[in-house]
């Protein structure tokens, strides 16, 4: 396989040609003189194969790696492990090539993939249908609340200040044109404050927005916030982690109406910054409002099972103003991997990497705190991700860890103010017992 094929000069005439231009120049005619470059590009001199390959990995040799680095940091993307079936599976050209399944007797095996998938993420959240992905979590957060909205025709929601502080950026650029109002609701130990919640709902209250487990880490009361809910006729979303599933209460137990989340830590790499995929499930009650598309299993005319993609009520079929989102893709390869990633790991072997994630991060705070330079910033549980109060100044602490090739928490104090010198760490199943302590070693020594 070539991995560059380069066009001759004659060639390139010939292209010309067939398309009725002179030059390459021609190519850009259309573009105004005046924003024109108007001048070579500022490159340097031409490379060999041999010698740009070398500069390309001196290059990307200048990253901190988690191949070469051991990463506390999570904060909305987790380093978990990858069986190597994932990638080798999502690298066949049958499944990186294709586009879109809009042909069902040419793309049965792309639908049928993104109908396990969506059966996949069923099981998980406990709810009745889910589409067959979205951008990323913060993208399906946003569509969830207009779901919401037009389902209760209302203008407001309500969202913990404990949700993903990007996914409540995002969600406030959605409704900013939307005429819809977001009102934050506080916290106390680390989670939503219930009393906030109750006295904040109104009549143009249309949901009720709640991170499991949330930004800090701390595992929410969804029973408690699904009867106050409830009990006011508004609705119930929940942003959820898939790995957390594995032994929490599903939303859908919880009685949520809608749940949505981010799927990267399900087979997919941490990237540095992507792509990931967004996740939604919601009650059938709400099939026809759901945004994005969805597969379904059908049967021919000679009764074979088959797949086809169904209620695409989106806006390349239909008015604009009139579809129920305007995100017009899935992450087909993202969700590929994640029902790869799920079928390897089964029922028990996701319990185990849950289970991991648990005892690893608990043994990690426990020997953090043991040091006596930090403190709880809440004494509520935790899944894989716990806050604490550094009483070292959180930036210096990570330069010192970076040096020694770990990448530390996150600072939660670029947003949250009050939380100055909090410092939140996530404990993935990838994490040494030697990693940890390490870790440990380090953080709790002399300043």
């Amino acid at each position: 396989m070539f991995r560059y094929l380069p066009n001759t000069t004659e060639q390139q005439k010939q292209m010309l040609a067939d398309i009725g231009l002179a030059s390459t120049e021609d190519l850009f005619r259309d573009i105004p003189a005046e924003v024109r470059l108007q001048r070579p590009l500022n490159l340097p001199a031409p490379l060999s194969e041999m010698e740009l390959a070398d500069h390309m990995k001196e290059i990307a040799g200048k990253n901190a790696s988690v191949d070469e680095y051991a990463c506390f940091l999570g904060a909305g993307a987790y380093d978990h492990f990858i069986p190597s079936v994932v990638n080798h599976l999502i690298s066949r050209q049958e499944f990186y090539t294709a586009y879109t399944p809009y042909q069902p007797e040419i793309s049965q095996g792309t639908l049928q993939a993104i109908f396990e998938y969506q059966t996949m993420i069923c099981e998980l959240t406990g709810m009745d249908v889910s589409n067959a992905s979205m951008y990323d979590g913060a993208t399906a957060l946003a569509e969830a609340v207009f779901m919401a909205c037009q389902a209760k025709k209302r203008n407001e929601v309500l969202v913990a200040r404990t949700v993903h502080p990007e996914y409540r950026t995002v969600l406030d650029t959605y409704t900013r044109f939307r005429g819809i109002k977001v009102l934050e609701i506080g916290y106390e130990n680390g989670v939503l404050n219930l009393d906030d919640l109750e006295s904040r709902i109104s009549e143009q209250t249309a949901a009720v927005v709640v991170q499991n487990p949330n930004f800090l880490g701390a595992v929410e009361d969804l029973d408690r916030i699904s009867e106050i809910a409830s009990a006011n006729k508004i609705m119930f979303i929940t942003v959820t982690d898939p790995i957390s599933l594995a032994l929490l209460k599903s939303p859908g137990e919880a009685g949520a109406d809608i749940a949505v989340g981010e799927g990267q830590p399900l087979g997919n790499a941490l990237g540095f910054g992507g792509p990931h995929l967004g996740f939604m499930a919601v009650k059938k009650d709400l099939l026809r409002r759901m945004p994005g598309r969805i597969a379904g299993e059908t049967t021919d005319t000679r009764g074979r099972r088959g797949f086809l993609l169904t209620v695409q009520a989106r806006e390349q079929h239909i008015r604009r103003e009139k579809a129920t989102s305007n995100i017009c893709s899935n992450q087909a390869l993202n969700a590929l991997a994640a029902v790869i990633y799920l079928t390897v790991m089964g029922r028990e072997g996701l319990k185990q990497v849950a289970n991991l994630c648990i005892q690893k991060a608990r043994y990690a705070c426990e020997s953090l705190l043991k040091t006596g330079k930090f403190e709880r910033i809440y004494t509520g549980p935790y899944f894989r991700e716990f806050a604490l109060k550094s009483k070292r100044p959180v930036a210096e602490l990570n330069d010192v860890l970076l040096k020694n090739k770990i990448i530390g928490g996150y600072d939660l104090s670029r947003d949250y103010p009050e939380l100055d010198g909090g410092w939140l760490l996530a404990v993935t199943e990838k994490r040494t017992r030697k990693q940890i302590d390490r870790l440990v070693e380090i953080a709790g020594g002399e300043e």
